[in-house]
């Protein structure tokens, strides 16, 4: 649906108080109802949709708690640009408690947080950041007088979703890094169930605000996968969108930073990427608003998978990631098939040996990839044609 169709689908009146409250132009906020509906994978409609919600519709109140993180989180949230954090969360959403954002303090916004979940009891979003101790009775985290566990599960007890964002918050993140002397644990393990999670560290924040605005609009949470993670944004590997996959095709990785490979933008594998394992949309999206590369790999450092549960924080940032359904092909098809009279028994048996020794030259690469075994895969053909002809 183009903005004009959504745009006659708004009342008018609606669209005018919806400029001055936002401060952004009409164009401008129709264009990010369509990306938002683009980035959620909606069906054709959803940005209308998306637009009469944000216009018309009541605000939802959003409780948000700070546990065991380093506010990375709501840093990246405050760099987002379209629209800016203060027109998109203090005018979109209702932050009703937030600590980092908070003008108040102490015993004032504890009563701002109880007065607001009590009005908006059973339709107010839980936003989570940061993991939650749990040993010694969580006594490492305590906020108006309440452990992180006590506050987590009495916020949660009355909210219409609870979202966990941030690394942190989904898996324990790097408070959870053996030996975990605190017993840091993710909000979902705290709650006892799997509650839609936006990992990263720091997650993008479209990632969550397309979650806002997809449970503004239709009043519920996206699909998420079986870890609680948006489809949207978690559906694939990193490794699939990168920039620098072909260069993993066809064997070119830099070996060392700095190195020829390194300066030619080949694949960081051998460095140490976990994109091959690691699912989430960074390439897609990128990050800061900046441009062109602006994400790790872009600018020539390994993805150390933060996003994923069990490698962002607990493999080594430069070990060899598992290759997940994606192995280097072994040959490719001409752009342009040949034209010729067919080949003689001779030179079929010739063509045929040079064949299996070049597949089988790239079955040792896709073998050995990453252990720094260098195989010459003309050698090789070269070779197994002497044996034929002889």
């Amino acid at each position: 649906m183009d903005e004009i169709t959504i745009e006659r689908n708004l009342d008018a009146l609606a669209m005018e108080k919806l400029e001055s409250r936002l401060g952004i132009s009409r164009r401008a906020f129709l264009q990010f109802c369509v990306a938002m509906a683009a980035t959620m994978g909606l069906p054709a409609g959803a940005d209308a949709a998306i637009a009469k919600a944000v216009a018309s519709k009541k605000r939802p109140s959003v409780i948000w708690l700070h546990f065991q993180e380093c506010t990375g989180c709501t840093e990246s949230m405050l760099r987002a640009e379209h629209p800016t954090l203060e027109k998109l969360i203090l005018d979109v959403i209702s932050l009703d408690y937030h600590e980092t954002l908070f003008a108040a303090a102490g015993h004032q916004a504890e009563a701002a947080r109880k007065a607001a979940m009590k009005a908006n009891k059973g339709k107010y979003l839980l936003v989570v950041e940061g993991a939650i101790p749990t040993k010694n009775n969580g006594i490492y985290c305590k906020i108006g007088g309440q452990t992180a566990i006590e506050l987590l599960k009495e916020c949660a007890a009355d909210a219409a979703a609870v979202v966990a964002i941030g690394s942190c918050a989904s898996w324990g993140g790097m408070p959870s890094t053996p030996p975990n002397p605190t017993g840091a644990s993710s909000a979902g393990e705290v709650l006892g169930k799997v509650i839609p999670n936006i990992p990263g560290c720091p997650p993008n924040p479209y990632n969550f605000l397309a979650t806002v605005v997809h449970f503004l609009t239709f009043g519920k949470l996206p699909d998420v996968d079986e870890l609680g993670r948006p489809k949207f944004a978690y559906s694939r590997l990193i490794h699939e969108n990168c920039e620098r996959r072909a260069h993993f095709a066809a064997g070119r990785f830099a070996k060392e930073f700095g190195d020829e490979g390194h300066r030619k933008g080949y694949c960081l594998y051998k460095l140490g990427c976990k994109g091959p394992e690691t699912y989430a949309n960074c390439p897609a999206i990128l990050f800061g608003d900046v441009g062109n590369a602006s994400w790790p790999v872009g600018t020539g450092h390994p993805c150390i998978g933060c996003s994923e549960k069990g490698i962002g924080f607990a493999k080594p940032i430069h070990a060899l990631a598992e290759i997940r359904f994606v192995t280097p092909p072994t040959g490719f098809p001409h752009v342009i098939e040949e034209q010729g009279k067919g080949a003689s028994l001779g030179a079929a048996a010739l063509t045929a040996a040079i064949a299996g020794a070049a597949v089988g030259a790239g079955a040792m690469i896709a073998k050995n990839i990453g252990k720094g075994v260098k195989i010459d895969e003309g050698d090789t053909a070269k070779k197994s044609a002497e044996r034929v002809e002889s």
